[in-house]
């Protein structure tokens, strides 16, 4: 193999690829971008098993081949050469990387041993627009748990049906729930997709306004965005019954402003951290909500306007959590429902269901 392209064009194509690559594997191709030169460009592409990232750019191909990098390394030292014309070449067990008046190589593995990567993936389409699928992710995907003690949790479930995509998340602890409506679909379908492919996917999206197709076939899900096209593999299993999960109705509900109790819950947050349990404590009144924390370090006390239908509430809850919570809706106002200091608190908008968060409360002694 060997081609002549820009070192701007080759780092900005290797920095999205190589995000796919393994970093825990025993399998050093899995650690390696598959960089294939033929008629008039190069396709660089990555796996590390559940998450492949395809991508071409146009080059001057000398010579028709392909060569596998270690991929961290490689995009890193690219990185240093955007401002040079680069030629690379193979040599022996080697690629040799030419730019200015200097040469510099690396080692390179057999591309033959490289995995193949399914690409026919069409069964089922849904189209959306990029702002509406950028909001799904990032009020969804925080929620996702993060061990692997019950790995379906690191998914998020997607109902594509009747109009409407619902994300879905949990860890356990809290719940997110998030609805758009989308422009087409073709075949209903449920799936379970990693929420580590779902935030890839986030950073890859474009202009707001941008028509975006999500590919699903059996378990595999295909998205793709201008000359880069990621493929992932689907959890397979029974997600949660979350139906049972949201109280139907409310013994109190508040509608408070969204920034105002944000804001608080974060000053009381910067001393719950300190306390291993990290709890704040809600105080859901006529006319406010208290908002405090006590911990060894210090203590914060703070009123939050807000309007009350119902009992008084006094809950105890995780302050990330909350905040985080806080932080993903996007309206003024945000309606609370409470059913008691020990049931689940929900927040939605004060109109409509665009989205839902759930959160566990923390029993205190108190």
């Amino acid at each position: 193999m060997k081609i002549i392209c820009e070192g701007l064009d080759l780092s900005d194509a290797l920095l999205k690829v190589a995000k796919a690559c393994s970093t825990k594997t025993t399998n050093p191709i899995l650690e390696c971008v598959k960089i294939t030169a033929e008629n008039d460009g190069i396709t660089l592409i990555a796996t590390d098993g559940e998450i492949s990232i395809r991508r071409k750019m146009r080059a001057e191909v000398l010579e028709e081949g392909a060569v596998c990098v270690p991929g961290k390394f490689f995009a890193d030292f690219i990185k240093k050469l955007e401002n040079e014309q680069i030629t690379l070449a193979t040599e022996k067990d080697c690629v040799q990387i030419i730019y200015a008046d200097s040469e510099s190589s690396m080692q390179m593995l057999n591309p033959d041993d490289f995995p193949a990567i399914e690409a026919n993936i069409g069964e089922n389409r849904m189209e959306l627009l990029a702002k509406d699928l950028k909001e799904l992710i990032a009020k969804t995907t925080f929620c996702c748990a993060q061990d692997d003690s019950r790995p379906i949790l690191k998914g998020v479930l997607i109902k594509a049906e009747n109009g409407s995509a619902v994300f879905t998340a949990l860890d356990g602890y809290r719940m997110a729930v998030c609805k758009k409506e989308i422009l087409s679909l073709h075949g209903e379908f449920s799936i379970i997709c990693p929420g580590r492919t779902l935030n890839e996917i986030g950073r890859m999206l474009g202009s707001d306004e941008d028509r975006i197709d999500i590919f699903v076939q059996k378990n595999m899900l295909m998205v793709s965005i201008d000359d880069t096209v990621l493929t992932s593999r689907l959890y397979e299993g029974e997600f949660v019954n979350v139906s049972n999960i949201v109280p139907r109705d409310f013994a109190s509900r508040t509608i408070v402003d969204k920034n105002a109790l944000d804001e608080s819950a974060e000053r009381a947050a910067v001393l719950a951290r300190t306390d291993k349990n990290s709890i704040v404590t809600l105080d859901v009144h006529e006319g406010g909500i208290g908002v405090s924390s006590n911990t060894s370090i210090g203590s914060v006390n703070e009123e939050v306007k807000a309007e009350l239908s119902g009992k008084d509430v006094l809950i105890s809850l995780n302050c990330k959590y909350l905040t985080e919570c806080l932080n993903a809706a996007t309206d003024e106002k945000v309606m609370i429902g409470f059913n008691g200091a020990l049931s689940p608190c929900v927040m939605t908008p004060v109109e409509g269901d665009s989205y839902l968060y759930l959160i566990l409360p923390v029993r205190t002694s108190a």
